[in-house]
Order: structure tokens, then C-alpha cells, then sequence
């Protein structure tokens, strides 16, 4: 709709008012109606019939932070000019309008400009584009001006894609990536080395491509260095995490030299050296001899007769050859021998992991044997034994009872122990698994598999050092059968899991096998988890490998459902999966916000020993897990590396910027650092995908001479805009004496395989005797449900309450939370409270426990 102030001129293209006629063709005041203006400037007849052309149109512009911006139109010959911003005619009032004449041509000329403010242009933002087009008129008609755009300028703070460090030989090719941020106008990009501009015009060597990477066309010595790109428009300036680019140089050889003369020895010798080019920038030395021996002819070779001497060395050399054999043949005999004696003392000492006594041993009589008689049941292949049970932990100890029903003498009865023994040779029972199409992945590694032989009596399979342990409740494998159950960490090397978007893998990939058998309860899988444990910023799933090989969700935590056969419980540091299904399992991380964290652990290793002006020191940033810690304590062992500090934890935000490491406060005159950069860089992705285990920096420092052995320096690591850690060194590198590679790899000494009673803290009769007292509903409330509460284990109650005996899932959540630090003492303490006289089961002193 036209606006009012337009109504004068339509009324007179439709002929209903003549007084516009003498406002143009005379240039005097005419009144029609109630509408009147005043021209100055008339038109000439001659052009009357011209259209409006326009001397100005209005240009896109952006609105940078709260500024507006104006927008400017001019028309001749024009009568009246005015603005339309998506197809709505902006008020008159809005409108400053200039009117002037040409004075070449006499032509009325009329300019008109408006302010827009990022308000009216957010009004519609997301429907469509903010759009102004002006509309002039003269005497014969209208014309309008192109449309100009009005947007909102901005750009993000985070590359899309940032360049990443690399070491290139020289000559070769080198391409940096970037992505620039998102931003209006688009982003201009520009790169720099060590903070100076780079410009392919007066450097040839660099090309920068259409879509922004750097191409460094042959790499040179001076290369080397810090490369930045740099985004910018009329809004910011945004410089992406700097990537270390160092151009080494690898070793070549020259020619051999001449062949020397004939020896003594009838051998003669040629060299050469590794100086074409030499190794320079961490280049690799000439590989090969750089010395060559090649025997003479019998011409060449001086002749020398055979004299004493040759004969003794002959019977020497027969006679060393004769000991060494007869030394070997004797080791062999005594480790047949010594290996038989083992395998018997295995065989005997699984009796004693079981809880019982042999038989063929009349044992003591404890004041609580009347608890339970084994009989031997001669109808199965497996070794029974006869005795009392006791707690693993007891020897001599007793168990003092009030009055109730459960302190009554328990009835006389026949159970059957399997026998938990280990198999003798570990490599057969991990051929068995291999032989099914399942276990065909199944790494052979000893060291990260715990195995053992389990019935209804139940067991523990652990994995020292590691965190990860496989509770297999009591009845939980039903009567008369007996698995061979396995548990093993696999290495992302060994298994890796597609992760895309923001997923991280939060801990290890632990197997526990195998798959398919029957559990009439669920067993408990430990492992570390490495997020800060905030749900509010995680989606946090619980991933199972299939028979496939694909990896599928079986648990979101936070929307359990407690029908399924899986559910979690995510303390700060662990997570316990209780599973009615053996399997593949990971934990797998999505961030929901960038509060999102997981915690790293900066571990920093030296060598042992140095004699080298040269001392090196790795960083290592990784995972908060224990299994990482146990491996990268591993690896530094058989590198001859310690640790020379406490380990450290560090928060690490899904924020996309990088990792840090710095090294100061060096003294200068006895040390320096031989680091080209003023830092070094661990690019984001690498940390937050969790399948680079042992990422670390290694600082290379160099000492004046080989006398100084005291180094103090501050090492700093840090995540861009984010939180970082300050750690000071001061040590002696020849004498540190500090015990810190014992002190902070807590060491797991437990058994890696329990079986029976001996896996559990709470003896089996008694369990059985609280679960029966506890289980049914009380209406005053003293039953499982307070247990649970006393326990601090109430935000479980749905799933408790699932299952036909809740008390029995409460006692195994317990056992696996405390089975290196379980009192029995505290346990009874909290069945005095739930207040049945029938709860007060047993007292155990600390000794006992």
C-alpha cells in the first residue's frame, strides 16, 4: 500500500486532481484539497517524458557489532524518491531527502538517505533476507533501484579446520589445511611464520590456494618454524592454534673410499662417511656400515706359519663350546624338575583359594564349624574337599553373634566345590577361545588377561594395576555348570571404534567372554572412566561389539531402563556395568556443551641415566585411566625413563583448541633448550578422540658441560583458553633418589583369579541368610530398601527392586566397590542400623577383615 504522503502524486496520474500541473510546469503553489508543496526547481518542458535515472543506488552493507548503517539513493529527473525495505515503505519521518539541480542539464536531482539498526534487521532474522530497493517518480513514470542486502557481519570464534604440525624432509612438498571460521562477510585468510606476514609474491616458494592451504612447493632448512592462519573480515581478526612445521635433513652417503692393503689377517678395508648431506633438524643417520671388510686372495694374503699359539687357541675355543653345552643341558633338567613341582603346587594351593581344607587333613576345630559340613559328592569329576567356610581373609579368627534367628546353628548339608585351579599352561586356554570364529581377535597377550574356572559359587577375575575386575556373583553361572570365563583390555591398536562428531572414548575397550553363555544373574565389569562425570554435559553411552563386529548402543546413562540386560553406575573415577550378557564393551562420550571435560594425566619421564650433554624430557597427556598409566609405566621401563614428578590431572574442554606444553626459568647459563618454538603443540582432535594412548612431547635440553646435574625449570601445559597446569622441577639427574615410580602406580598385588568363597568378602551362608531376612518387604521399611540408603546407593532403587532378590544385587555392588577396602566391621555396623535383631549377623575384627 502507498503511503500518504505518495497520495498527492497518484491522484493526479489518475486524473483527480490538476493542481500537480502547475507544481511541475510553473513553478508556483497550487492547493487541491488539503495537499500542497512548493517547487523551486521546474522542470523543463523539453523533459517532461523522461523516466528517473539513477545517479546513485543503494549498495549491500553489513551492520558491524550495534552500529547502523545508511543507505543513499539519487534520481534525476525526480519528483519524489523514497525507500521500501521488504516490500514495506519506510516512514516518511525516517527519510532525509536532499533536493538540488544539475546544472549541465536543469534537471531536478533528489537524494535520499535512511538508517537501518541491527533491530530491525534481527526482526526478521532466519525468515529471510533485510532487503531496501528505492522508488523514484518523475512526470512519466517510476523506476526502481536494485535491491540492497543488509546483513549482520560476524564470525565464529573456531576454525573449522586448523593446519597441523609436521616434520618433512627437505625438497619435499608440504601442504598446511585451513578452514577458516564461519563468518559475514566471508573470511579473508592470510598465513604467517613465526608472526610475520607470509606473501607468495616476493617468496615464490609458497602458494596459497583458492581454498585457503598454504603449499610450501620444496621445504628448506629456513622453513622451519611456527605457521599461523590468520581469518579475518571487517568484524575480527581470528588467528588459528599455531602448527610446527620442521624440515629435517637425512644423512647420505659419500663414496668408499680405496680398498687398503692386504692385512696380516688376509682382510682388507674400505670406509665412507655419512656427509652428503650430513644429518641435520632431527634427520635420520646413514643407514648401513660405514665400514666394509672383504677377504683377500690367497695371493694377496701374506703367508705366516701355524705355531703354538694357533693350536692352544683351536682347544680353547672346543673347550669353552663343551662347558657351555653341558651348563645348558644341565638348566634344562633342573627346569623340568622345578616346572613338575610347580604345577603340583598349584594344583594344591587352588584347594586353599577355595576356603576349605583337604580332606586327608584332619583340621582344628574352629568355634564355628558347626556352620557347614562339606561331604564329598563322589558323582562329579571335579575334587571336593570337607571343611568349614570361612571369610578368605580368616585364619584363626572368630565371629562373635548376638541372639536371632540367623545365629542358629545352620543345618547340616552336602555341597560340591569345583575346583577354581588355573590352567597350567595359559597359552592352551587362550588356543581353546582362539579355535571358536568369536575369538579369532582375541590378542594372545598374558599380561592383559586374567582367566579362570568358575560354577555357582562364583569368583573374580582381575587385571592387575589396571582398574578393571569381573565380579561373578555366587549363582549367578547356574548348578552344575562350570565356565572357563576370560577378561582382557584390548589396545585401540587391537579394536578401534567409530567415532564421529563430538564422541570421545571415555575408557578402555575390555573383553570378557566368552559370549553366549548362560548367567541367571548379572555379573559386574569395573573399569575407569576418564570424563569429569558431570551427566548435565555428556551424553554418555555404553557401546557392545556384536557377533558382526559392528559396535552397537546398549545403554544410554541417565535413561536406564531397568527391563534391559544392562545398567551402569557412574561413580567420579569408575564405571560398573552390570551385564547379564558377556561381551566387547567401551564407554562412549558425546558432549552436550562446551563444559564438557575429560581429565588427562601429565606424566613426566627423564632418563634413568644420562651421560650425554643431551637430557631429555617426555610429557606424556593422556587419558585419566589406570590401565594408561600401567602401560606407559611399562613402556618408560624398558626405555631406561623414570618419573621425575608426581603425576598431574588436567581438565580438558570440548572447545576445540589445543593442547600447549612450555618449558622456562631454565638457568641460562648452564642449560638451554634446544626447541625451536616457544612452545609445542598437541593439536585438539588428537587428545579429545581418545585412540592416541600415549600421546606425549619430548623437550630436549641441552647443559653446558657434563659436570652440571642440577636442573630446575618450570614446565607449563595448558589447553588455549582453557585451564593449564604450572609444574616445577629441581632434582639432581645423576642422583635423584626419589621414589616416585613406586609412589604413584598404585600396586595391584591381588590375585588376578578367585574362585569360590575366597573372592568375596561376606562368606556364602551368611549372604544367603541376609538376602532371605532382607528381601521380603517390611512395612516399617527396615528391609532392602534401607539397606540400600544406609549404603548410599538409593538413586538405584528401580533397578534393586527388578530383580527377585534385590539385598543379593545390593551385596554385589558392594563387593565390587570395596573389595581392597572392604571392612566387614562397617557392614555390620550398617545392618545394626536398619534395627532387626534377625540383621546383626556377625562382628569381625580388623585383623579378620
Amino acid at each position: 500500500m502507498m503511503p500518504l504522503h505518495l497520495a498527492p502524486f497518484v491522484r493526479w496520474r489518475s486524473g483527480l486532481v490538476l493542481a500537480w500541473i502547475c507544481l511541475f510546469t510553473f513553478g508556483f503553489t497550487c492547493v487541491g484539497g488539503e495537499h500542497a508543496a512548493t517547487v523551486t526547481h521546474p522542470l523543463p518542458a523539453a523533459f517532461s517524458d523522461l523516466l528517473p535515472n539513477f545517479l546513485v543506488e543503494p549498495d549491500d552493507v553489513y551492520i558491524v557489532k550495534n552500529k547502523p548503517v545508511t543507505l543513499t539513493c539519487r534520481s534525476t529527473p525526480a519528483t519524489q524518491i523514497y525507500f521500501k525495505c521488504n516490500g514495506e515503505w519506510v516512514h516518511q519521518d525516517q527519510h532525509l531527502i536532499e533536493r538540488d539541480v544539475d546544472p549541465a542539464t536543469g534537471l531536478p536531482v533528489m537524494q535520499v538517505k535512511i538508517d537501518i539498526s541491527r533491530q530491525q534487521v534481527e526482526k526478521i532474522f532466519g525468515l529471510e533476507d533485510y532487503w531496501c530497493q528505492c522508488v523514484a517518480w518523475s512526470t512519466t513514470g517510476t523506476q526502481k533501484s536494485q535491491k540492497a542486502y543488509v546483513r549482520i557481519a560476524y564470525l565464529r570464534k573456531n576454525f573449522e579446520e586448523e593446519p597441523l604440525g609436521k616434520e618433512v624432509a627437505l625438497d619435499q612438498e608440504v601442504l598446511l589445511r585451513c578452514h577458516p571460521p564461519e563468518g559475514v562477510p566471508p573470511a579473508e585468510v592470510e598465513w604467517q611464520r613465526n608472526e610475520e606476514l607470509i606473501d607468495p609474491k616476493t617468496d615464490p616458494n609458497f602458494f596459497i590456494t583458492e581454498d585457503h592451504n598454504l603449499i610450501i612447493k620444496q621445504a628448506r632448512l629456513a622453513d622451519t618454524g611456527n605457521y599461523t592462519c590468520v581469518a579475518k573480515n571487517i568484524v575480527a581478526r581470528r588467528k588459528s592454534s599455531s602448527a610446527t612445521v620442521i624440515v629435517y635433513v637425512d644423512g647420505g652417503w659419500s663414496e668408499w673410499s680405496k680398498w687398503s692393503p692386504c692385512g696380516v689377517d688376509c682382510t682388507m678395508w674400505r670406509s665412507r662417511e655419512c656427509t652428503q648431506p650430513t644429518p641435520g633438524t632431527r634427520g635420520k643417520d646413514c643407514q648401513g656400515l660405514d665400514l666394509q671388510s672383504l677377504n683377500c686372495t690367497s695371493e694377496q694374503c701374506p703367508q705366516t706359519a701355524s705355531g703354538a699359539e694357533d693350536v692352544a687357541l683351536y682347544v680353547g675355543i672346543v673347550a669353552v663350546a663343551l662347558c657351555l653345552t653341558l651348563l645348558l643341558i644341565i638348566l634344562v633338567l633342573v627346569y623340568r624338575r622345578k616346572k613338575e613341582g610347580l604345577d603340583a603346587d598349584v594344583a594344591d594351593s587352588s584347594i586353599l583359594t577355595t576356603g576349605f581344607q583337604p580332606m586327608g587333613i584332619k583340621p582344628s576345630k574352629p568355634e564355628n564349624s558347626h556352620l557347614l559340613t562339606i561331604q564329598p559328592d563322589l558323582t562329579t569329576t571335579t575334587t571336593s574337599y570337607q571343611g568349614s567356610l570361612r571369610s578368605r581373609h580368616e585364619v584363626t579368627g572368630k565371629f562373635s553373634m548376638s541372639n536371632g534367628p540367623l545365629l542358629e546353628p545352620l543345618p547340616n548339608g552336602s555341597h560340591t566345590l569345583h575346583n577354581g585351579k588355573l590352567p597350567s599352561d595359559p597359552n592352551a586356554f587362550m588356543d581353546r577361545l582362539s579355535t571358536q570364529t568369536y575369538f579369532k581377535t582375541l590378542p594372545r597377550d598374558n599380561v592383559n588377561t586374567s582367566y579362570g574356572t568358575f560354577n555357582f559359587l562364583g569368583g573374580r577375575l582381575t587385571l592387575p594395576n589396571t582398574g578393571i575386575s569381573l565380579l561373578i556373583p555366587p549363582e549367578a553361572i547356574p548348578r552344575g555348570k562350570i565356565y572357563e570365563i576370560y577378561l582382557t583390555a584390548q589396545k585401540n591398536e587391537d579394536m578401534r571404534l567409530p567415532l564421529a562428531g563430538c564422541q570421545t572414548l571415555l575408557s578402555p575397550v575390555v573383553s570378557c567372554g566368552p559370549p553366549g553363555v548362560v548367567l541367571t544373574r548379572p555379573v559386574i565389569l569395573s573399569m575407569d572412566h576418564c570424563s569429569d562425570a558431570c551427566l548435565e554435559n555428556w551424553a554418555i553411552r555404553l557401546k557392545k561389539q556384536s557377533y558382526e563386529g559392528t559396535w552397537e548402543d546398549v545403554l544410554l546413562l541417565g535413561e536406564d531402563v531397568v527391563s534391559e540386560p544392562y545398567y551402569c553406575q557412574l561413580e567420579a573415577e569408575t564405571c560398573r556395568v552390570f551385564t547379564e550378557q558377556l561381551g566387547r564393551f567401551a564407554l562412549v562420550g558425546e558432549s552436550l556443551s562446551m563444559a564438557a571435560a575429560k581429565r588427562l594425566k601429565l606424566l613426566l619421564f627423564a632418563p634413568a641415566y644420562c651421560s650425554t650433554l643431551e637430557y631429555n624430557i617426555r610429557v606424556y597427556c593422556m587419558d585419566d585411566t589406570q590401565d594408561l598409566l600401567k602401560e606407559v609405566m611399562q613402556m618408560e621401563r624398558q626405555l631406561g625413563g623414570r618419573l621425575i614428578d608426581e603425576p598431574h590431572v588436567l581438565l580438558f574442554k570440548d572447545s576445540y583448541h589445543n593442547l600447549r606444553l612450555s618449558i622456562h626459568d631454565m638457568p641460562q647459563t648452564h642449560w638451554r633448550s634446544k626447541l625451536l618454538a616457544g612452545y609445542q603443540e598437541i593439536p585438539f582432535y588428537h587428545i579429545w578422540s581418545g585412540s592416541q594412548r600415549t600421546l606425549h612431547c619430548t623437550f630436549t635440553l641441552e647443559r653446558q658441560n657434563l659436570s652440571i646435574c642440577d636442573l630446575t625449570c618450570t614446565l607449563c601445559v595448558w589447553q588455549v583458553e582453557g585451564e593449564g597446569q604450572s609444574i616445577s622441577l629441581d632434582f639432581n639427574i645423576s642422583k635423584d633418589i626419589r621414589p616416585l615410580d613406586s609412589d604413584f602406580l598404585m600396586m595391584d598385588n591381588c590375585t588376578p583369579a578367585l574362585a569360590g568363597p575366597s573372592a568375596f568378602q561376606i562368606p556364602y551362608l551368611i549372604r544367603q541368610k541376609i538376602c532371605s531376612s532382607l528381601d521380603a518387604p517390611c512395612p516399617n521399611g527396615a528391609d532392602w530398601r534401607l539397606l540400600a540408603q544406609r549404603l548410599k546407593l538409593d538413586r538405584h532403587m528401580s533397578f534393586f527392586a527388578s530383580k527377585s532378590s534385590p539385598t543379593s544385587v545390593i551385596l554385589d555392588l558392594w563387593e565390587a566397590q570395596h573389595f581392597h577396602s572392604g571392612n566387614l566391621n562397617q557392614l555390620a555396623a550398617v545392618m545394626a542400623e536398619i534395627g532387626k535383631q534377625e540383621a546383626m549377623i556377625f562382628l569381625v575384627s580388623d585383623g579378620e577383615c
